[in-house]
């Protein structure tokens, strides 16, 4: 037995579903994917039996710099030594609250915490409080907002969730202004928040988010927009900024700490001081976390912004994330195959399309892609650039795309599970296993 064999039946004998996010289980990883991870660093991620992978999942998006990044490792380390934690709250954590509503125009006041469920659940619960109205209206094409029952209730995974609870989240369509609408007169005077991502696969056209934007205020519906994937990608004022457009709350996690556990929740101080202490005010108990402002993942958030404008990473981001599509683009191209296997998306954080040979995006042809990709030592089941991927880890990138995209070109024309060592990759929302 390999140690990835053995790690693998000991993740699952121990954890639920093996690993403690559901994009990290071997179901949405092609078979011949490591079990467990041993190390990373930089944009490289070594398993538990000394195989070395080129790394494009980069911890679900949270590294956008590079794994071990020295200055930041080394001020998270310094933290630690400062105690990690305190009886009150710690001088880091005042300082962290200042360069985020220093960085941020439309971040009065902020909350951190260490993940991203957390604060996406408290900027409804704020939304309600707020209001006074008890309905929230998500974007139905974007894919996560939290593991609490406000948004899984909504979705096929709704197993121990009230019936009373899902009625309560409504959904309307990204880039369908005349849904908002529509939903916003049907729940007229009902609806606490509307929430969700600035951009995912699909770019915001037309003015959308601005339009949003107008809806909100005429309704009096708080605007929530989910920046954890966009914040610290799009933009070092995430995609807000990049899009031009000012939210109510606004919600950071994944990058804002090059994979040190940090969210935070912001936004306008009339909103968010209700979770606050004032005299004759009703209680909010927002959001109250004994590791919430760990020292150590507050001290590498600061450096982290430090190391951006620097570097310009965001910049780099961009530059490497379309030299990359366009060179994937270019391969499919050469292969006869631009119609079955195509990018969609903002190059500084794309998705790569596999079809079927009826022109249909398939997991089982995607499957067939990404583990070729594996067998050339590159995990990259999605693509997620950060600034220590360069222009040799692009070459070598297409390089294995040349050979990949041979094998699934001849899985087009015959039955793809025959090319397929394992498992077919599965969606995580689904309703059974």
């Amino acid at each position: 037995m390999t140690k990835n064999e053995e790690y693998g039946k000991k993740a699952h004998e121990l954890i639920p579903a093996g690993a403690h996010t559901y994009s990290r289980t071997d179901e949405v990883f092609p078979g011949n994917a490591p079990r467990v991870i041993d190390h990373s660093k930089g944009v490289y991620a070594w398993d538990v039996d000394g195989n070395k992978y080129l790394d494009y999942a980069m911890a679900c998006r949270s590294v956008t710099i590079g794994y071990d990044y020295e200055r930041i490792s080394d001020a998270a380390i310094a933290q630690i030594r400062n105690g990690n934690t305190a009886a009150k709250a710690s001088k880091v954590e005042v300082d962290a609250a200042e360069t985020l509503c220093d960085l941020i125009p439309w971040v009065d006041m902020v909350k951190f915490a260490k993940n991203g469920s957390t604060v996406t659940s408290a900027a409804t619960k704020l939304a309600r409080a707020y209001t006074g109205k008890k309905y929230i209206a998500r974007c139905r094409e974007h894919s996560f907002f939290s593991y609490d029952d406000w948004f899984i209730g909504d979705t096929v995974m709704d197993a121990g969730i009230p019936e009373e609870i899902k009625k309560l989240t409504l959904q309307f369509s990204f880039n369908d202004i005349g849904s908002v609408k529509a939903l916003f007169e049907k729940y007229k005077g009902q609806i606490a928040a509307l929430i969700m991502e600035p951009a995912e696969s699909e770019e915001p056209k037309d003015g959308f988010l601005q339009k949003v934007r107008e809806l909100c205020t005429e309704y009096g519906v708080v605007y929530i927009l989910d920046e954890m994937i966009t914040g610290f990608r799009w933009d070092l004022l995430g995609a807000c900024k990049y899009y031009g457009v000012e939210p109510d709350l606004v919600t950071y996690g994944k990058g804002m700490a090059n994979g040190f556990s940090v969210a935070a929740l912001g936004g306008k101080r009339e909103i968010m001081e209700l979770g606050g202490l004032i005299p004759g005010k009703e209680r909010v108990f927002l959001i109250s976390t004994t590791h919430g402002a760990e020292m150590s993942s507050l001290g590498a958030f600061i450096e982290t912004v430090k190391v951006y404008k620097e570097l310009n990473v965001t910049e780099h981001i961009w530059k490497i994330g379309k030299e990359l599509t366009d060179g994937l683009a270019a391969v499919a191209k050469d292969a006869g195959l631009e119609e079955y296997f195509y990018i969609q998306g903002a190059p500084c954080s794309p998705n790569f399309i596999v079809c079927n040979k009826n022109k249909q995006p398939s997991l089982e042809h995607r499957t067939v892609f990404c583990q070729e990709m594996l067998r050339q030592g590159i995990l990259m089941t999605y693509l997620s650039i950060a600034y220590e991927h360069g222009e040799a880890e692009v070459s070598r990138t297409l390089e294995a795309a040349r050979r990949a995209m041979k094998v699934y070109a001849d899985s087009l024309h015959s039955d793809a599970s025959k090319f397929i060592e394992g498992n077919v990759i599965k969606p995580v929302f689904r309703k059974y296993n």
